[in-house]
């Protein structure tokens, strides 16, 4: 039976991560929880799975937490980035599902690395910020790390039985989000609320956003260069509006191998805590006839400047894909905020990009100085824009 700490509980992946697990108790079972300020879910998911420990962001969410929990089974409560760290490091866990959003996901994952735990990974911008050092550190701890992004699931599925030296390029398909077919002109009067619309995938607030700038995908290229040890120009990326094929492998004699299936976040989970076996999901099965026709189209980086700027800070590398990183997650919450436009999102990224130098990165504290010099730099950018 694995026993798992989920970071990341009351959110999208979270939700849907404990849904697996509560199906198959015989498999596993929830050890620890972590979520940032949710009190009202955490509390609901500690009275279904009575974890021995539980993580929230700050004092005053502890403090509500306490105040509502009862003596009787009353879990161990953990503060802060640290709180994180020390709970997935407690000897009573051996898988961790990394699922918080963004950057503050990357040091809690390396702790849990750095105890030698299983990674089933849902937060890409670990490998986005970190790559280098997260799989260095993986092989050096003989932590094994399951991709749960839906993509770098069907990577993983498609090269099972296939020798790594017979591989020509990976294919991640993009749904293209919700503005794939509007001219630039429209995409300038794009709002929140749109944009938070995705016509495929249930998702959170800042990956859903990603997904409609396409910088999401960008996001998915660097993390499938660490994750699988490729080089750029084996990576392609391929628009797939039905979202069915999640993506494919070909390989030197011209084989594409793809994997297909509905989109529901709860297959990729399932099979990084089953892997290599495929459980029963009890989803919907796919129906191809009823489907008809899928299409496939290259992305237009021109119209979508977010996936060209993150291709640009994987070729540039160092320090440039954490500036990249931040800069986004600060302009999206700019955007979310309307404080800039849907086109100001990539505008603020790339100016935050072409004041940066770049220099290497060879520790986690490397990597999380470029981090707040991006925010700060994109912060103050905002700022200007509001003066």
């Amino acid at each position: 039976m694995k026993k798992i700490a989920v970071l990341g509980s009351t959110g999208s992946i979270g939700v849907n991560a404990l849904k697996v697990i509560k199906n198959n108790p015989e498999a596993y079972q929830v050890v620890a929880l972590a979520a940032g300020s949710n009190v009202k879910r955490l509390l609901q998911q500690i009275e279904i799975y009575h974890p021995l420990a539980v993580a929230v962001a700050g004092e005053d969410a502890a403090k509500a937490l306490e105040k509502q929990l009862d003596n009787e089974n009353r879990p161990d409560i953990f503060i802060g980035p640290q709180g994180y760290s020390n709970l997935v490091a407690l000897d009573e866990v051996d898988t961790v599902i990394s699922a918080m959003t963004g950057a503050a996901g990357l040091v809690p994952t390396y702790a849990a690395i750095q105890a030698g735990k299983g990674i089933a990974l849902a937060n890409k911008e670990t490998l986005v910020m970190a790559g280098g050092i997260i799989m260095a550190q993986a092989k050096k701890k003989n932590a094994t790390i399951l991709p749960i992004d839906s993509e770098h699931s069907a990577i993983l599925q498609s090269l099972q039985g296939h020798p790594k030296e017979d591989l020509r390029h990976i294919i991640l398909t993009a749904s293209g989000g919700p503005f794939r077919e509007l001219t630039s002109e429209q995409l300038a009067a794009v709002t929140p609320d749109e944009a938070l619309q995705h016509p495929n995938w249930d998702m959170g607030r800042k990956v859903t956003i990603d997904s409609a700038t396409l910088m999401n995908k960008g996001l998915e290229v660097i993390e499938a260069k660490w994750l699988f040890d490729l080089e750029m120009a084996q990576i392609k990326i391929m628009i797939h509006p039905e979202s069915i094929v999640h993506s494919m492998v070909e390989y030197q004699d011209g084989s594409v191998i793809a994997q297909m299936g509905v989109p529901d976040m709860i297959t990729p989970i399932s099979y990084a805590l089953s892997y290599p076996r495929h459980r029963n999901t009890h989803l919907a099965p796919l129906k191809l006839d009823e489907i008809g026709a899928l299409h496939f189209f290259r992305p237009d980086k021109e119209r979508f400047r977010c996936l060209a700027l993150a291709l640009d800070a994987a070729e540039i590398g160092e320090s440039m894909p954490a500036v990249l990183n931040g800069a986004n997650e600060i302009a999206v919450d700019a955007f979310l905020r309307e404080e800039i436009g849907f086109l100001g999102i990539p505008r603020l990224i790339e100016d935050v990009m072409e004041a940066h130098k770049t220099f290497p990165v060879h520790t986690v504290e490397d990597v999380l100085e470029a981090d707040h010099w991006a925010r700060e730099r994109a912060q103050g950018l905002v700022l200007q824009l509001r003066t």
